[in-house]
Parts: C-alpha cells; structure tokens; sequence
C-alpha cells in the first residue's frame, strides 16, 4: 500500500507538471505572439515525444523494475519543467514543451506497478485508481497554477515573468518525488528486481529475453486494438488539457483564471471516475470473464463519443459545463475500463504491453492536434473526434481471449493461497 499511495502522488505531480503551463497559455501566447497553428504545434509536441518515451519505459520495467525507472524519470523529467522559463521564443518554447512530454511515460510505471502488486479480481480497481488519483493532477493544475502565477504577481513581478517563476514549483516537486521514490519503494511484494531475480527462478523481471517479449508483443492484435482504444479515451484526455482553457476563454470570453477552474473540472472527475471504470471492469470479469472486461469497454468508449458530439455543439455556457462533466466521466471511466483488461494480454512482458498501450493515448492525442492546428473550428474538431471516438468502440470489441486464457485467470482468482506463501524464497529474498 505505501507503493500504492507513492505512485498515484508520483503520477499526480507528473502531471502537474506536464501540464502545468497549459492554463497559462494565455500569457505565453501574448507574450510570444503564437499563431493558432504554432500553438497546436506546440500542443503536438506536448505529447508526441510521450509516444516513444512509453515504448521505453514499457521494456525498461520489464527489464530494471518500476522502482529505478520512476526515479530516473521523476528527476531528469523535473528540468525542462523548470527550464520552461527560459524560453523566449516561439522555438525554444516548443522544444521545451517537446522535452516535457517525457515525464507522461510515467504513466507506465504507475500501471506496470500496480499490476505487479495486486491480484487478479481487483487490478483494474488497483490500477484505475492509481492512474485516476495521478491524472487528477491534470485539473488540479488548471486551477492551481493560476494562483501560483497570481501569487508571483501580487509580488510585483510582471506576467512574462510571473508565469516562468510559476513553472518552478512543480519542478521543484518533481526532483524531490524522484528522491522519496527510490527510498520509498520497492519493486514487487518480494522485493526489488536485483534480490529476487536469482532465487525465484519463475521471476520475469530483469530476464535476457525481455527484448525477445517486446517483440512477441507487437506481433498481438489486441495489443493494437487497446492501443487505438486508449487512443480513443486518454488520448482526447490529453488533447482537452490542452485546450480547454483557451477553448473557453475563446468561445464564451472569460478569463483566463475563470476558464482555467472551469476547465479544472474536467480533471477532477478522475477523483472518481477512473476508478469507476476499473471497478465496473473486474465487475464485469469476475462476472462474465475476461470477455465481460472487454465488453465494458466498448460501452464506455462508445458513452464517451456520444457525450462528446453533444459537448461539442454547446453554445450556452452551463450547458457546455453539464456535458463536459458527464463527457469526462465516460472518458475517465473508459481509461479504467481499458486497463482493466491490459494486465491479461501477456503477463510475461506486462511493461511492454502497458508500454504500447499507453502510447497509443499520446497517438490519438498527437491526431487530434492535428485537427486543432488546421482550418476547423474547435467546436467542429471536437464534433469529429466524437465520431471517431463511436466508431472505436466497436474496434474494440474484436478483442478476444482463448478459453485457456479465460481459464487461467479464473484459477487465478479464485485461488487461496497467496503467491508468497507458495514460494517461501520470495518472503525472504528482500
């Protein structure tokens, strides 16, 4: 449980971080005099280098543990955060924005974590709730930073500079996260990867083929269809933390700390919602399967487009904020859903398969900004992605298990006698 609480804190203030100049946008864009194409460019280069990153960190868990692979990212991911401030051009602000990116692989940590200290029949509750507590730092930050850049003024400073002093406080916390990580963790319930690896010889962690399992990965269909599902939910997460201060300064004329707590409820639905996903997913699997996780999936994916084609043709302001709600619980709730099911593709290489997946979210989010850059309308790139998001759902229900699969996590489940307690060593090799 102290692994628990310490990746969801970790994940939350890598969040923070990663998006926490987004409300301030509208300073950097006065500032800088960012046209509506250079902003979606930047808003491309947030999350695109994310892709890569989650490919990475996917095999590095599989190969050093969790523990060493947050640190490492925590603290190198806690400098471009704080070097942010000394952009003072529309290119070195987007090669920043660029290098930020790399703290969202931090994702795959938090889920490769929880996957390996829980068991079956609540890993999707293990897992949506560490990653729903960690994007919560999503909205957080749209209502927090404006205050921190608030309490930088009210010292006098100018907002050219308030909104670069503003960035160094998460950056600050990040460094010290990355600290208390290490010391605060280990890597599985029997220790870290370097005290078990030679005395369990079942252990996957740190094995030689764990390049050969990437691999056999990237062979699986349902790795993919996953991968375009995460797409589908996290992927518009990420792409309407990017937006939707602006989206409603733009389209309603408010300002900027207004539209920024207005935009903070989009996150803060992750308090809850995420979970919710995952709780209904191991539901669903206890019930009917690993078919019933996969079936709840769909239905959330195809709830969340739905809501999203009604959002986005919200011209009332109290409207727009209903719709937005509801919109972010079905895409919080299909995150869950999805990761309830990403534990059971391949336990052997659970980090390249959570690599994969997770980088699917940044694809869609990298797409969707394609729409944003362009000639449409916000309202009518939402209206499309919608669409999109409906037609996913049904991608994702080509997911199929084997009924030895089926059979093996239902063993699993109703099993009695702890894995620890079945193999002694791992109670002593820490």
């Amino acid at each position: 449980m102290r692994t628990f609480h310490l990746t969801w804190i970790a994940f939350f203030l890598c969040f923070f971080g990663w998006f926490g100049i987004a409300p301030l946008m509208v300073f950097v864009r006065e500032e800088l005099s960012l046209t509506k194409a250079q902003i979606g460019n930047i808003i491309i280069a947030s999350v695109a280098i994310t892709i890569f990153m989650r490919l990475l960190i996917g095999w590095l868990c599989d190969k050093i543990g969790p523990r060493i692979a947050y640190t490492f990212l925590l603290i190198f991911g806690s400098i471009p955060v704080m070097c942010i401030g000394l952009a003072d051009s529309y290119l070195s602000f987007l090669l920043l924005r660029l290098a930020i990116g790399a703290i969202g692989a931090s994702f795959v940590i938090t889920q490769y974590h929880t996957s390996v200290m829980f068991a079956p029949n609540i890993i999707g509750t293990a897992n949506a709730t560490t990653a729903g507590w960690g994007n919560l730092g999503g909205g957080v930050t749209q209502m927090v930073m404006p205050l921190i850049f608030g309490f930088f003024v009210a010292f006098g400073f100018t907002t050219g500079v308030s909104w670069r002093l503003a960035m160094v406080v998460p950056g600050i916390a990040l460094f010290l996260m990355g600290i208390i990580y290490y010391f605060g963790t280990q890597d599985t319930p029997g220790g870290n990867f370097k005290d078990i690896k030679d005395t369990y010889p079942t252990f996957q962690g740190g094995k030689k083929n764990s390049l050969a399992n990437f691999f056999l990965v990237m062979k699986d269909s349902r790795v993919w269809l996953l991968f375009l599902a995460y797409g589908a939910c996290f992927g518009i997460e990420l792409t309407i933390n990017n937006i939707a201060a602006l989206y409603y300064v733009d389209q309603f004329k408010l300002t900027p700390a207004t539209a920024g707590l207005i935009a903070g409820l989009f996150g803060l639905m992750n308090l809850f919602a995420r979970t919710l996903g995952g709780v209904f997913g191991d539901k669903f699997g206890i019930k009917w399967g690993l078919r019933g996780r996969v079936i709840w999936l769909s239905a959330a994916l195809a709830g969340e487009g739905v809501c999203l084609i009604l959002f986005s043709q919200m011209t009332s302001l109290v409207l727009a904020i209903s719709s937005m709600i509801v919109f972010s619980l079905f895409v919080q709730m299909s995150e869950g859903a999805t990761f309830s099911v990403v534990p059971f593709v391949n336990k052997k290489a659970i980090g390249a398969v959570s690599g994969i997946v997770g980088a699917g979210g940044n694809v869609g989010a990298v797409s969707a900004g394609f729409l944003f850059r362009g000639e449409l309308t916000y309202q009518n790139a939402l209206l499309l992605i919608g669409v999109l998001v409906t037609v996913s759902a049904f991608f994702a229900l080509l997911v199929r298990f084997s009924m030895e699969e089926e059979k093996e996590v239902g063993e699993e489940m109703n099993q009695t006698v702890p894995p620890i307690e079945k193999n002694p060593e791992l109670a002593t090799a820490n």
